[in-house]
C-alpha cells in the first residue's frame, strides 16, 4: 500500500492510481464546513445557511454573500477562499453590466468560476480553493442553482446541501423536490429551514445561527437575518409542535374506539345470550303441550 504523503505535497503530482491528494483535500475542506442548502421553484430561488461561532465571546460568521441584484452565493468550507471569489464574480458582473448593459447570465459567470477552480489544480505555485459555492440567481432564462467544486467540475441541481452532515438535507431535499416547481416562496423557505435544521448535530435553529437569501423572478437578492428569519422559525416550529399532538390525538382517538368497540361487544353479547335464554323458555312449554 502506497502511503499518500509521499504523492501530496505538490499539487501537480500524481499518485499511481490517478489521484490528485491536495485537490482531494480541498474537497474535505468542504465537506467539513458547515453546511449550505439550495433549492429552486419555478420562480425562485431559496437558499439557507448555518452561521458558524469560534466560541461564546465571538460573533457569527457569514456564508451567504450577495453577488447583483439578480445573484448571491452561499459557501461551504474555508470562508477567506470564498471571499476571494465573490470579489472576482462581483468584478466579472460590473464589468458585464458596464460593457453589455444587461445583467450577466448565471451559467457564464459559474463557467468562469469553474474555471478558476481549475487554473488551481494544474500550477505548481498555486493551491486549490478550499470552498464549495452555491450558485442562485435568476437571468432571463429563468431561475438557476448551480454547485461548484475545488476541483473545477460544476452541476446546475433542482436542490442541492453541501457541508457538514449534508447528507440529512439531501434526504429531506430528495423526498420533497417534486413538490418545489409549484410551491410559494414561504413554503420554500420551510423546506429550506427543515432541511438545514436536519444537519444539526445538537441544538436548534435560532436566528443568530441561520441565514436564508431569497432571489427570483421580480425580486432582487434579498439576505434575512436575526429578526428577517424569526418568522420562518416561529412557523416552523408552530408547524413542528403541531405534529407532535396529532400522533397523541390520534392515540387517543384509536384508544377511545376500541374501548367502544370492545363495549359495544359486550353488550351485544349480552343480548344476545339474554335472547337465547327466552327463546329456550319460550321452547319449553310447547314441548310439553305435544307430550
Amino acid at each position: 500500500m502506497l502511503v499518500p504523503a509521499q504523492y501530496d505535497t505538490d499539487v501537480t503530482t500524481w499518485s499511481p492510481q490517478g489521484r490528485l491528494f491536495q485537490v482531494e483535500y480541498a474537497m474535505e475542506a468542504v465537506k467539513q464546513g458547515s453546511c449550505a442548502v439550495g433549492l429552486v421553484s419555478s420562480t425562485h430561488v431559496v437558499l439557507a445557511t448555518l452561521k458558524r461561532a469560534q466560541n461564546d465571546l465571538s460573533s457569527y460568521q457569514r456564508k451567504m454573500f450577495k453577488i447583483d441584484d439578480h445573484m448571491g452565493i452561499a459557501i461551504a468550507g474555508l470562508t477567506a477562499d470564498g471571499r476571494v471569489l465573490c470579489k472576482y464574480m462581483r468584478n466579472e458582473c460590473i464589468n458585464h453590466r458596464f460593457v453589455y448593459e444587461a445583467p450577466m447570465p448565471i451559467g457564464r459567470l459559474v463557467r468562469q468560476v469553474a474555471d478558476k477552480h481549475q487554473v488551481c489544480t494544474q500550477r505548481s505555485w498555486k493551491r486549490p480553493f478550499g470552498v464549495g459555492l452555491l450558485v442562485g440567481g435568476y437571468d432571463r432564462t429563468g431561475p438557476h442553482l448551480y454547485n461548484t467544486c475545488p476541483s473545477g467540475n460544476y452541476y446546475e441541481y433542482k436542490a442541492m446541501a453541501i457541508g457538514a452532515r449534508s447528507q440529512a438535507a439531501k434526504t429531506y431535499l430528495e423526498k420533497h423536490y417534486e413538490t418545489f416547481p409549484g410551491a410559494a416562496v414561504d413554503d420554500m423557505v420551510q423546506h429550506g429551514l427543515r432541511a438545514l435544521a436536519a444537519t444539526l448535530s445538537e441544538g436548534e435553529l435560532t436566528k443568530a445561527n441561520c441565514s436564508v437569501a431569497i432571489v427570483g423572478k421580480n425580486a432582487p437578492y434579498v439576505v434575512l437575518d436575526d429578526d428577517d428569519v424569526e418568522p420562518y422559525l416561529q412557523m416552523l416550529k408552530a408547524e413542528e409542535d403541531a405534529g407532535g399532538e396529532a400522533p397523541m390525538a390520534a392515540d387517543d382517538a384509536a384508544a377511545g374506539g376500541e374501548a367502544a368497540a370492545a363495549a359495544g361487544g359486550a353488550a351485544g353479547g349480552g343480548d344476545a345470550a339474554a335472547g337465547g335464554d327466552a327463546a329456550g323458555e319460550a321452547a319449553a312449554p310447547m314441548e310439553t303441550s305435544e307430550s
